[in-house]
Order: structure tokens, then sequence, then C-alpha cells
């Protein structure tokens, strides 16, 4: 039987319980709702027929891509023993304050500087970006990429280590089978968001032989199966996936016909990462309602430049649930696109800006305008 566990505040409107800010735990043994912290949870699977009532509600969620520590940022970031990486987030925190929800994927993982910090082609990154992520309203971490293990296991349940003190879930990577066979669910405004991650390979790294669980790896049988389960305790199913071929503007056949397959199994948003540019944003219609992917993200962070390898974005999707005559339809609305840019001075000075200041302060050299960007992102998305 499946435990489902809630933490958070219960806030009833119109004699609706609606949680307002939890995070669901569920532990594939047992499927009886239970009790947490004084409240009982009752889930209902999606499209179930529901209590009499009638309401409408809506949430955004927010997405970033790749945050990348290459050496010249950290080092950029060091401040008296310690690392200052709210700086360089500084001019776009309105903006990733905005959502209702904000993921984002923290492509290298935050050992800490015990394990020794170190850049391309094997990262480790200081904690203190996973404050700063806290501090810009990051609300999940997908950690699931082809860098998960570039230090092996001691950095990454280092990493599930600071995030867990930080109390900022995670997903794609895990310190143990329990947590592995956690489903991750936000819920905002009374709409519930599952969160899944995985990655295309390790850069040769491997898997301890007893803990397969550690990384999510993508094969896409399994991840099928995986959005099927999640959309029964889900409203909305989110599917962060690191694929594709890095510096290819273009996804590729396999990206797309992956991001079909993964819509007509019940995922709603498919966040793509790892190539490091931008690729278009698509909707995908399939079995009656429409799914939204975004194929690639780009580099929100890091030290790479030039080629649009600077040029990132953030994605903010809207979702609207509708609760009437015992049936509830829930749907991806719209969605917005801000690109951003990342600047700096002779390596030094790292700043992420929205694309546009950055264009009209002349620091974007032609091709990377914010027009052109625009144009390419939303070529697919008529």
């Amino acid at each position: 039987m499946r435990k489902i566990y809630i933490t958070g505040s219960i806030v009833c409107i119109f004699l609706i319980a609606v949680i307002t800010s939890s995070f669901i735990y569920m532990d594939k043994k047992s499927s009886r709702p239970a009790f947490s912290n004084g409240h009982i949870a009752n889930l209902n699977t999606r499209g179930s027929s529901l209590e009499s009532k009638t309401y409408q509600t809506s949430a955004t969620l927010g997405a970033i891509g790749d945050v990348l520590i290459h050496d010249a940022v950290y080092k950029d970031a060091y401040n008296h023993g310690t690392y200052d990486f709210d700086k360089m987030f500084k001019p776009v925190m309105p903006y990733l304050k905005n959502p209702d929800l904000l993921v984002a994927n923290q492509e290298s993982m935050i050992g800490g500087k015990q394990i020794g910090l170190s850049s391309y082609p094997s990262f480790n990154s200081p904690y203190e970006v996973g404050d700063t992520l806290k501090e810009a309203g990051v609300d999940m971490v997908t950690i699931a990429n082809n860098h998960s293990m570039d230090h092996g296991e001691k950095a990454l349940l280092s990493a599930i280590s600071y995030y867990n003190k930080l109390k900022l879930p995670y997903t794609g990577a895990y310190k143990d089978l329990e947590d592995s066979d956690t489903l991750r669910i936000l819920t905002r405004n009374g709409i519930s968001f599952a969160f899944l991650a995985y990655t295309y390979g390790l850069n040769g790294n491997v898997l301890p032989e007893d803990k397969p669980y550690m990384v999510n790896m993508f094969n896409i049988n399994t991840v099928i199966q995986d959005i099927k389960n999640a959309e029964k305790y889900a409203d909305v199913v989110v599917v962060s996936t690191h694929w594709g071929n890095e510096y290819e503007r273009l996804p590729s056949p396999e990206q797309k016909e992956w991001a079909h397959m993964m819509a007509g199994a019940g995922a709603d948003v498919i966040i793509g990462h790892h190539p490091h540019v931008l690729q278009p944003i698509q909707w995908i219609k399939t079995n009656g309602k429409q799914a939204l992917v975004i194929y690639s993200l780009g580099n929100f962070l890091s030290g790479q430049i030039r080629d649009y390898k600077d040029i990132g974005g953030i994605l903010i999707v809207k979702v609207t649930k509708k609760v009437s005559n015992k049936t509830k339809q829930v749907a991806i609305d719209s969605f917005s696109f801000i690109p951003t840019y990342v600047t700096s001075e002779d390596r030094e000075n790292f700043r992420v800006l929205p694309l546009a200041q950055a264009d009209k302060m002349g620091l974007v050299k032609k091709p990377e305008s914010y027009t052109e960007t625009m144009a390419h992102m939303s070529q697919w998305a008529k």
C-alpha cells in the first residue's frame, strides 16, 4: 500500500480544503491517505468524481535553465571565505519571484568546497549556489544530468544534504531507495504539480552497482510509466529531461519523438536541458488536450560565452483548473517567455540580465538579439 504524507498549511476557501504550500511524500508501499501534522489528506486521482462544488483556480509555473558554475563564475562569487551568487541573480530576481512555483536545473552538483571546487569537465560547486536559488524563489531543483556523478556519490550526497538543510525540494537524483521512491508534488492555489527528471547519461561515470536509484536515467518506457503514475496523484505533470545535442539550436528527431510520447502518456509541461543553447517552444496536442514543450531552456548562469551559449530564459506557464458537476478539467492555458543574457567583464562581474535590457545597453553581439531570440523560440508555438 502507498502512504501519502502531506506537510504544509491547509486553508479552507468556500469550504474547499486547498493546500497553499505543500510537499507530498509518496511511499510506494501504501495507497492509503495518512495523518500528517494533525490533518487528514484526501487525495483524489486526476479526472475522478469530486464532491458537489464548482470553482475555478489558476497558478503559474516558472522554469529556468542550466545553472552550471564554471571556475570563472565561482571565483567571481568569492567574498572573504564564502561565495555570493545573489549579485549575479539580482537583476532578474523580480521576474523569478513572479510565478507561483519556480523550478531550476542545477547542473553542477553543489557538493561544497570541502570536497574541492572544480570546473569543466568535472564540476563541483559551492553550497552557496543553493542559498541563492532559495533566495531567488526556486521551489524545486532538478539534479539529473550528465554531471550528477562528476565527483561520485560523495558530492551528490553532500549536495542533497545541503538541499535538505535549506528545505529546498529536489528531484532526479536521490540519497537512498526511499528517497527515490518518493514522488515530488508541490501545490499552489489548489493545483498540484508533480515533478520528474531524467538524464541521457553521466559522461562515462557509472552508478554504484548496489545503488542504481541514485540518478534517474532516461529510458522512454520507464519515463512513460512514471508519468502515468504521477498523473494519478497530481493535476499537472512536469517532466525535466537532460537530452539532445550540445550547442544545437533545434531539437533532434529523437527529442521530438520522445516529447510527443511523453505528452501522449500524460505529461503537461516538458522542460529540456543540456544543449546549452535555446531550442524552440512547441504545443503538442494529444488525447484531447495540449501539452507544452520547451526543447531546451539554454544556460541561465554559466561561464560559457558567445554562439548563443550566454542566452537563456525564464519560461512561465499558466495553468487553470475548473471543478464543476463533480468533474475537473486542468489545462495549460498559455505561456510567456523572458529571454535572459549572461554578461561579464573580462570574466568578472557576472550578471544575468533580461536580454531586452542587455540588447538596449549594447552588450549583445549580433545575431544574439532580443528580436531574433523571440522569433527563434516562438517559431513552432503557433
